[in-house]
């Protein structure tokens, strides 16, 4: 079984949602589906067939978030050896050597991605890029649209 990698704040956000799947979502969607089924002729009752089709989809993130959960591996970036690498966890400041223009992203699994909050996925051409390089180092990453070199300014163990 392959481990899936996931920070301490993800791990608590998959285990946050999950709760709310089954201790808010579930109970409301059978509710809905009662409510529905006292309507009447189940064939055409639009109110039944949505609510069904919600609890399906409930039902299937909670089956995937308990999987995840099952192999996940946990990796609090504060409690590891800070020797300046850039490793799953960490927070890098780059600088786009073309134009100097600097960015900060946290590397993390790829279910906590999301580049408006600048975490990207350890699998990323940037994050692929840059793991195992080190604060003052170059590295080149493959974009569609070329080639972009960075300097690593900063790393953080946070």
């Amino acid at each position: 079984m392959q481990t899936i990698p996931m920070t301490v704040a993800g791990s608590k956000a998959l285990e946050v949602e999950l709760l709310n799947l089954k201790d808010i979502e579930r109970p409301r969607i059978v509710e809905e589906i009662a409510t529905a089924r006292a309507h009447g002729d189940l064939k055409e009752n639009a109110e039944y067939h949505a609510a069904k089709e919600e609890q399906g989809f409930i039902e299937g993130r909670i089956k995937e978030i308990q999987s995840k959960l099952s192999c996940m591996q946990v990796i609090d970036v504060s409690k590891l050896n800070q020797d300046g690498r850039c490793v799953f966890g960490t927070t890098v400041t780059l600088m786009n050597l073309t134009d100097e223009c600097e960015i900060i992203y946290q590397i993390v699994g790829e279910d906590e991605a999301d580049i408006s909050q600048k975490k990207i996925s350890c699998h990323s051409p940037i994050a692929s890029s840059i793991m195992g390089n080190e604060e003052g180092d170059e590295v080149t990453v493959k974009a569609p649209k070329g080639d972009i070199v960075y300097e690593i300014l900063e790393v953080q163990y946070i």
